[in-house]
This record gives structure tokens, C-alpha cells and sequence, in this order.
């Protein structure tokens, strides 16, 4: 019974693109849907959305990051720090693939702080790109459910 729920939630992923998850708020769950969700062929970058700033730019673009200074000043004309630019996560991974992989999976949890024009991106990422899928956790539940990530934008 179980491997059907499991694998139900890989054809609404592939046929939705973007799905939001509410799972027990003790965990565990996610871990058994990733597995399956590789083990059809997904490679998954698993982070949170804490932090992450514009997901566009972290997501798509070559970004700069300015790491904390801790207590140390610098002496050069800018006076705010290094800059250091990082590779877009998504489409870096998308680079990196192998031949049998069907696409990666955007794991993202925490997603209850995001804004509905955060969400919308998301939603629209898969359209950009038919390689990647999206899941977002969007809150708790008692029980592991899943929906189109459309579907939080509109509510």
C-alpha cells in the first residue's frame, strides 16, 4: 500500500512540476519521499529557504555573498567586506547531471516564510526549465499530504 502512495506522489511531482507538502512536524517522512523520488531518476538538492534572499538570483544567476565578518575590520576602501560569488545552485546541478538522470528535485523546507510572489516563482520554475521539479514544505499536518504548489498561491 505504502509503495503506491510513494509512487502516486512522483506522478502528481512529474505531472504537476511544483507540489507543497504538509507532513507531522516530528520529520521522517520526507526522507522515505526523496528516496523514492531518486530512486525514479531525480537527483535532489535538499535546502532551506531561510536565508536564501532573492531565489531567483540564488537559484538561476551567479550571485555575490558577503561571508559575516566576525569582528574584523577591513582596511580597504569599501569597508563593508569581501564579496565572493557563488554558482547558481539550480542551474549548476542541471550542468552536472549524469545521462540517466531524469532532472533534479528542488527539496525546500521551511516555506512557510515565503511571500506568494516567492511561491509564484517557484511555480513558475519548472516551466523554465521541464528538468526541474519543486517541493515545498509549507507547514505541518498529522499526516503527510501533498498538493499543486498553484494551489498555496491562490489561498
Amino acid at each position: 500500500m505504502a509503495l503506491i502512495a510513494f509512487n502516486k506522489f512522483t506522478r502528481d511531482l512529474e505531472k504537476a512540476g511544483a507540489l507543497g507538502v504538509r507532513m507531522p512536524l516530528e520529520g521522517g517522512h520526507e526522507g522515505r519521499y526523496r528516496r523514492r523520488v531518486r530512486s525514479a531518476g531525480y537527483d535532489c538538492a535538499y535546502m532551506s529557504v531561510r536565508g536564501l534572499g532573492d531565489l531567483s538570483a540564488y537559484l538561476l544567476d551567479v550571485h555575490g555573498v558577503r561571508p559575516p565578518h566576525l569582528g574584523k575590520k577591513n582596511m580597504d576602501a569599501s569597508a563593508v567586506g569581501d564579496r565572493y560569488f557563488v554558482p547558481p545552485v539550480v542551474s549548476y546541478r542541471l550542468q552536472e547531471l549524469g545521462s540517466s538522470s531524469k532532472g533534479l528535485l528542488l527539496w525546500l523546507i521551511e516555506g512557510h516564510i515565503l511571500s506568494n510572489r516567492e511561491i509564484d516563482f517557484l511555480v513558475s520554475l519548472p516551466s523554465i526549465d521541464s528538468r526541474v521539479k519543486v517541493v515545498l514544505e509549507v507547514g505541518g499536518e498529522r499526516k503527510f499530504t501533498w498538493f499543486p504548489l498553484k494551489e498555496a498561491v491562490a489561498a
